[in-house]
């Protein structure tokens, strides 16, 4: 399976730390047959605020009733939200907070701009 990731650089070593703990830990949340709903949206957005970080696969009911590839679902996620896409591994992505100006994740707009030559 390739990897997609848009990672340059993370300059907050608490981010990188919540990054390390996503990628190995098990997920926050699944997107299922109902799709990309308002109370999912809500959830993604609420784990966003708290954690910065957000962990999610997607269920094969969904991808196969979408017809839309894993990459275009985490974009079109990501975007709704108002979040980053960091990577896109499997059917599993991660989604890291845009823009935070207070607190411990005031760098993550120094995220890197994605990779296109590993799609």
């Amino acid at each position: 399976m390739s990897t997609m990731r848009l990672e340059k650089k993370v300059h907050d070593k608490d981010v990188k730390k919540e990054i390390k703990i996503r990628r190995a830990g098990k997920i926050d949340v699944q997107l299922g047959k109902k799709g990309i709903t308002q109370g999912f949206i809500n959830e993604v957005k609420n784990r966003l605020e708290n954690n910065g970080v957000v962990k999610i696969r997607i269920l094969r009911s969904f991808l196969k009733s979408s017809g839309s590839s894993r990459r275009e679902i985490a974009r079109r996620v990501a975007e709704l939200v108002g979040a980053k896409l960091l990577e896109v591994r499997g059917n599993t992505f991660i989604l890291v907070k845009k823009y935070i100006n207070k607190g411990k994740y005031r760098s993550l707009n120094n995220l890197g701009e994605e990779n296109k030559s590993r799609e």
